[in-house]
Order: structure tokens, then C-alpha cells, then sequence
């Protein structure tokens, strides 16, 4: 599978950062968000799911999405020279992640940070997919666009609570699944992704 390591020369975490169903590591998401990210002192190590890389889709049937998510955190832990690592991602990457986690501890990883996690189809409200969350054992930071129509907040937040002191849930108001804003807010989508990159050194922090 195809990589991109992005490392600030002052860098205090690296991320495993997998991309959503629809988009690979390239995407304009992935690379602002990375760029982002780097701002804030957080390397991210971008990695492709193996349908994304032969440029099929849908996606890889589940074992090979998690079978993946554990090789590029390990991946990741390696080559951390010693900063603490996170894992996590956009959407479906992210939830692969926590539905890894949830199976078999990812070793040497701190936390999981979801960008947008996909709680249901659209229009399906459901709060089946966060089942697997109780099974996660390490924190978890949860960044949702209030106007995101794959996870409800009537249905995530109290999914949140459940999870106790594991779970962080940050609103980014009037954004949408791909955190875009609408014009009227008189925010840029930079802002917007500064926003998440601040809320997530903020997080990963506070783990000591």
C-alpha cells in the first residue's frame, strides 16, 4: 500500500491517518487536513486501503480494511522515533480504525481521532455502527459537522456519554460530513480545518 509521511520539524504525535470510502490519500481533505495538522506539531503518516490503490471501488471487504489498519499503525509506531502515536482518520477510515481497536488492542497507539465518524447511512439513522465503541478501551475524539447527515448529533451524543471520560466530542457548527461551511457563516474551509488541527493538539495533549 502506498504512504505519505508529512513531519514538522516540531512535531509532538504522529497520526496514522486513513482516508474515507470514497477518496484516497490525495484527496484535497487528506492533504489540507495534513497540512493542517503539521501546523499544530501533529506528522501524520496518510495510507492508502488496497481497492483505493488498484482504483476500484467499493471498498476491500472489512478483514482486509482492518488487516491494513493494523499494518499501517504498526507502520506508524515504527517509524515514530518515539513521539506518542495516534490513529484515525476520515470517515469509513476512521471507524476501520476503532472496529480494530475494539478486536485487538493496536499496539502503541494513545488514541483515535474521528473525522466525521460515520454513525449511519444518510437518511438512515441508526446507532448500530457505534456498537463496537465499547470495546475500545483508549480515548477517543470525536469531530462532527453539526450538519452532518451521516451521524446525527440526537444519536451521537448521548453515544458520547455512554463512552464516559473515553470519548471527546467537538460540534464544528453548521459544517457538513466533508466539514464544509456555508458561505452565509463567513468562514473558510481553512478555518474550518484549523479548527479541527487545533481541537485535536488540544486533545492529544491532554493525554499526557
Amino acid at each position: 500500500m502506498s504512504a505519505l509521511l508529512e513531519r514538522p520539524a516540531d512535531a509532538r504525535w504522529l497520526l496514522a491517518f486513513a482516508h474515507g470510502a470514497g477518496a484516497g490519500i490525495h484527496h484535497p481533505f487528506m492533504e489540507s487536513m495534513a497540512g493542517a495538522l503539521a501546523g499544530r506539531g501533529i506528522a501524520t503518516l496518510r495510507y492508502q486501503f488496497p481497492y483505493m490503490e488498484r482504483g476500484r471501488r467499493p471498498p476491500d471487504p472489512q478483514p482486509i480494511l482492518l488487516e491494513t489498519v493494523r499494518a499501517a499503525v504498526e507502520h506508524a509506531v515504527d517509524m515514530a522515533q518515539g513521539l506518542p502515536v495516534l490513529a484515525g482518520g476520515k470517515s469509513m477510515g476512521a471507524r476501520m480504525t476503532s472496529l480494530a481497536e475494539s478486536g485487538e488492542s493496536l499496539s502503541g497507539v494513545s488514541g483515535i481521532v474521528f473525522f466525521g465518524f460515520p454513525l449511519h447511512p444518510a437518511g438512515r439513522p441508526s446507532t448500530d455502527r457505534a456498537a463496537h465503541l465499547e470495546a475500545v478501551t483508549i480515548p477517543m475524539l470525536f469531530l462532527q459537522g453539526a450538519r452532518d447527515r451521516l451521524a446525527s448529533l440526537d444519536l451521537l451524543t448521548p453515544v458520547c456519554a455512554g463512552l464516559g471520560s473515553r470519548a471527546t466530542l467537538h460540534v464544528v457548527e453548521d459544517a457538513d460530513h466533508s466539514f464544509h461551511v456555508p458561505k452565509r457563516t463567513g468562514r473558510t474551509y481553512n478555518q474550518v480545518l484549523n479548527e479541527l488541527a487545533g481541537q485535536t493538539a488540544e486533545w492529544a495533549a491532554s493525554l499526557g
